[in-house]
Order: C-alpha cells, then structure tokens, then sequence
C-alpha cells in the first residue's frame, strides 16, 4: 500500500482528467469512482486511479481551491519522443510556463499547466529512474526561502525518509533574494520528491487544491501525523490540516477507501455523515458508524 497519495482538488473535471492523465502512461487505470452526497460542497465525486504504477486521489468538489504550480509533477521522460509527445497532449489547451528545449539540466524539458490547471514538468531523463512521476515543491510568496526548513521537517516525522542531492542558488542566480534551494531531491515513506524556492517572486502560493493524503494504520498514527503536521487550527476539518509551510494534509484512516468504496449506499452515507463533524478522524467512531452501531 501507498501510504503517501497525492490528491488533487477539481471543481467538476475530476474522472474527466484522471482519465485524461491515464490515457498518457502505461501501467496506468481507473481504479474506483464514487459519489459522496451532501456534503458541505454538495454532491462529491471522488476519483482513485493510477499513474505509471503510482496510486493518486482526485475529487469533483466545487470551485472552492484552484491547482497552481506551488506543487506540480515532474515526469521523467527516456527519450526526447516521449517528451514532446507528452508536451503535445498536456500544453493543448493550457499554458507553457517554461518552453520546450534544452536547459543546463536537461537536453529537453518544458514545464506547462494543463487545462484542468494541474502543472507538470516534463523531462528528458535517459538515465533509468525508479519513479516515473515525482511530487515536486515550489516554495514560493511568503513560504519562499523555506525549502531546507520544510524538507528537514518532513523527513523527520516520516519513516523511511531521508535526503538525496541538494543544490543552492549561486549569489546573483535567483531574482529573489529569499530563495536559497535551487534543486532539492528527497524521500518519504519510500516515494520520491523534490522541492525549491521559486528564483522569482510569484504571487501563488500553497493551497488545498493539491493535498497528500496520509494513509494511518491506527488511531495512533493519526494522533502523530495531526500533532506533527497541523500547524492551524482553522484549516483542521474532514482530515484535512495545514503544516507551517502552509501545505495541506489528509490524515486519514488506510481503509478510508474500502470504507467509501465497497460499503453498500447506506454504509457509505453513515461514514460521510459521520467524518463530516469529525476535525481529527475517530477511527473507531467511524468503525461504528459504518457498521449502523
């Protein structure tokens, strides 16, 4: 099982751009869609699928939060083929944030926004990589210049984490003098990211429209993750906190999908009721309201 899971907000175009997303990697499906109803966004679509092999989480839940490039995916391309081909299908309709070509650090890259507003840089990577698809943070606006400070937060409180190259803006080379990683590689839980301080200033910044979910094997691990994590108290609801970075978090039980998914429609409506009044998940409140006790 994944335990860290990128989500990404829609307001109606959930299913449409997983299945938009699937059509352009092997080893990629849809794996469950399902209608949460009534909830304080209405009627909720959310979308489970894969990617090349790696598990990502979408909802259809309003135009409340809207995807920018504070955190993007940077897919690693073997051939210079794959690159444009992918360029081609992601830029149609969005817009070219960087341009396609050669770079000091790649023989062929672009970074675009797709239609639905999810970014993603694409690049020539000839080297074979163990992750195809790599969550990568653009610390920008007030949390530039704080890549380092996150980065070693992060690979504190999760397990099987740790640090891999890092790279620091050169004096002159960032418009910004807050930023200070130009290129930053880590680990955690095993899945592979990346993070920098934006070079220029930007008027974006971290939002709820691109979440990970932390999937908990307890009640305890909850306890630790929400503690850890939640750094304000009035964006605690449903899961969700918000570290000090300002990145949200799902916090969230590992059979919340099973719960959502293979309940029957009654089941399904007491768990929603039930996590809807919730701020930190009760894993065994939630356990009783699935069972009707």
């Amino acid at each position: 099982m994944q335990k860290l899971v990128p989500h990404l907000w829609y307001d109606k175009e959930a299913k449409e751009a997983a299945l938009f997303y699937i059509s352009l990697f092997e080893n990629s499906n849809l794996q469950n869609v399902t209608i949460l109803e009534n909830t304080p966004s209405g009627d909720a679509e959310i979308v489970n699928f894969q990617l090349a092999g790696q598990e990502f989480q979408a909802i259809s839940a309003g135009p409340y939060f809207k995807l920018n490039p504070s955190i993007s995916l940077t897919v690693s391309c073997s051939s210079k083929e794959e690159v444009e081909t992918k360029w081609k299908a992601l830029s149609e309709g969005g817009i070219e944030l960087m341009p396609l070509g050669e770079y000091p650090f790649s023989k062929c890259y672009s970074w675009v926004q797709d239609r639905y507003g999810l970014s993603w840089q694409l690049m020539l990577q000839e080297e074979k990589q163990t992750q195809k698809i790599t969550p990568s943070f653009l610390f920008s606006n007030e949390s530039c210049g704080k890549a380092e400070e996150a980065i070693n937060l992060y690979t504190d409180i999760f397990e099987n984490s740790g640090l891999g190259i890092i790279s620091r803006y050169k004096e002159g080379e960032a418009e910004t003098s807050k930023a200070k990683i130009n290129y930053a590689s880590f680990k955690l839980c095993g899945i592979y990211f990346s993070a920098m301080d934006n070079g220029y200033d930007a008027d974006f910044d971290f939002n709820e429209a691109f979440s990970i979910v932390v999937k908990c094997k307890d009640q305890k691990e909850i306890d630790y993750f929400w503690d850890k994590l939640s750094a304000f108290p009035e964006a605690e609801q449903c899961g969700w906190v918000k570290d000090k970075f300002g990145v949200s978090w799902q916090i969230v039980p590992d059979n919340m999908d099973d719960m959502l998914f293979n309940g029957s429609t009654e089941e399904i409506q007491r768990v929603t009721e039930a996590f809807l009044k919730m701020k930190k998940f009760d894993m065994e409140a939630l356990e009783k309201a699935r069972s009707g006790s």
